[in-house]
């Protein structure tokens, strides 16, 4: 700021020299005016800055005896902590001493123990082991004989019930010769009206016979002998007018002259796809022409 003061003074004495030839007093104390107030303003503003300056130094002097007393301060804190670690290693180390001590004492004391301890967790497995593969033997021997006695009594039911088949279609080749008399007695007298109760009662107990049939073991003494006397009678129930289409089995669509009493979803089918399982009601036509309406249920895939 110096600096700048002078050269300020020196240039304005010189424009004032060039100048005072060609200005009167008058006009050179109004030039001289500005000049001065300018050089006060200067003078004011340098004395700030000194001040300024002495306040900086005042600080930073301050500043450096705080940083010298913080840095004795710090070494003070160094040195007690460095003893203070010595101390405490010194300290650590005779506790480890003693725990090592306390240590290997009750290891010797609990090895004993533990090794009788181990015994006998594994004696008491090998014993739990060893009963349960007795027991899953056992039981697995329970298991199959009861599958066994339960498959022989199953058979034996199935081949009492074949015999029972036996007697129905003694019973039913009977009740066919009936029905051929009625039929000859239909044609000597041509207006009269025929009676189907004792037909249609013979296709229900045929119907019957399949459905049970169709859930048997096929292997079952005699059931080979039944399915061809029932072939026989429905050969004979043809013969005089009255035939029972086969359903069972059959894929069901929405055209079947039938009635759906039940519809019974099953995994094994195809998804959508419809199969008649049960024939409550077979159908019966006689002469062609229906005069019984089956119902059915009906196993659909999803």
């Amino acid at each position: 700021m110096k600096n700048k003061l002078i050269i300020v003074l020196i240039s304005s004495c010189f424009w004032a020299k060039a100048q005072t030839e060609n200005l009167t007093k008058d006009d050179l104390a109004k030039e001289l005016h500005p000049l001065k107030t300018s050089i006060q303003s200067l003078l004011k503003e340098n004395g700030s800055l000194k001040s300024g300056i002495n306040n900086l130094n005042t600080k930073l002097s301050n500043a450096n005896k705080s940083i010298d007393s913080l840095r004795s301060q710090t070494k003070e804190n160094s040195n007690a902590i460095t003893q203070t670690a010595n101390q405490l290693g010194i300290q650590i180390k005779e506790t480890g001493d003693k725990n090592e001590g306390k240590i290997s004492e009750v290891s010797k004391s609990l090895s004993k123990n533990s090794l009788y301890g181990i015994i006998g967790v594994l004696s008491a497995i090998l014993l739990s082991g060893l009963l349960y593969w007795l027991l899953s033997r056992r039981q697995q021997t329970d298991k199959t004989d009861f599958i066994d006695q339960l498959s022989k009594t199953k058979s034996s039911i199935e081949e009492s019930l074949v015999k029972e088949f036996g007697k129905q279609t003694e019973l039913m080749d009977s009740q066919l010769h009936l029905i051929e008399q009625q039929k000859t007695t239909l044609q000597a007298t041509p207006n009269a009206e025929p009676d189907h109760s004792l037909a249609l009662k013979v296709c229900g107990q045929i119907n019957v016979m399949e459905n049970n049939l169709m859930r048997m073991d096929q292997n079952v003494k005699g059931i080979k002998h039944i399915k061809r006397s029932i072939e026989n009678l429905k050969d004979n129930l043809i013969a005089n007018g009255y035939e029972m289409p086969e359903l069972l089995g059959k894929q069901f669509h929405q055209g079947m002259k039938a009635i759906k009493t039940a519809t019974i979803q099953d995994e094994n089918l195809e998804k959508d796809s419809e199969v008649i399982t049960k024939v409550l009601i077979p159908q019966v036509n006689y002469n062609d022409k229906m005069i019984q309406t089956a119902q059915i249920e009906v196993s659909v895939g999803y």
